[in-house]
C-alpha cells in the first residue's frame, strides 16, 4: 500500500479506535459489562469492515480507474449488506449488549467517515503523474525504453 494511501488508513483508524474506547468506557458505565463487549465488538467491525473498503477501493482506483466510482458504489452496498447479516445474526445474542453495540457501530462509522474525508482533503495526491525528464526527452526524440 502506497505512503498516501497507509497515512489515510491510519489516519482514519486511529480516531474511529478512540472512539469506540470512548463508547466502550460509556457503554460500560451505562449498561455494565456486556455494553462494553458489545461496543469494542462494533469498534472492531468499524475498522475492518472500512479498512477493507478503502484498501479495495485504492487497489481498484490504481488497477482500473474506469470502474472506481462502480466499485464504490458497490462496495458501500455490500458493506451495508454485511452489517445486516451480522446484525441479525446477533440480534437476539447474549454475548453483548445490542443497542450498545448499534449505538456505537452508528457513531464510529460517522468517526470514520468524517476522518476519511478529512484525510483525503488535507492530502496532496497529484491527480496526474508527472514524467520524469529522461521519459519526456526520449518521447521527444521519438526514442523508447
Amino acid at each position: 500500500m502506497p505512503s498516501n494511501d497507509a497515512r489515510i488508513l491510519l489516519q482514519a483508524a486511529v480516531p474511529t479506535a478512540a472512539a469506540g474506547a470512548i463508547a466502550a468506557v460509556i457503554s460500560g458505565v451505562v449498561v455494565g459489562g456486556k455494553g462494553a463487549v458489545g461496543a469494542i465488538v462494533a469498534a472492531v467491525i468499524t475498522i475492518l469492515f472500512m479498512g477493507i473498503g478503502l484498501y479495495v477501493l485504492q487497489r481498484t482506483a490504481k488497477s482500473l480507474p474506469h470502474l472506481f466510482q462502480a466499485m464504490g458504489l458497490m462496495l458501500y452496498a455490500a458493506q451495508i449488506l454485511l452489517l445486516f447479516i451480522f446484525l441479525a445474526a446477533f440480534k437476539n445474542t447474549t454475548l453483548f449488549h445490542p443497542r450498545a453495540f448499534a449505538f456505537t457501530l452508528v457513531g464510529t462509522t460517522l468517526v470514520w467517515i468524517a476522518a476519511q474525508t478529512r484525510a483525503h482533503m488535507k492530502a496532496k495526491i497529484l491527480y496526474v503523474e508527472p514524467d520524469s525528464s529522461t521519459d519526456a526527452k526520449a518521447e521527444k526524440s521519438g526514442h523508447s525504453s
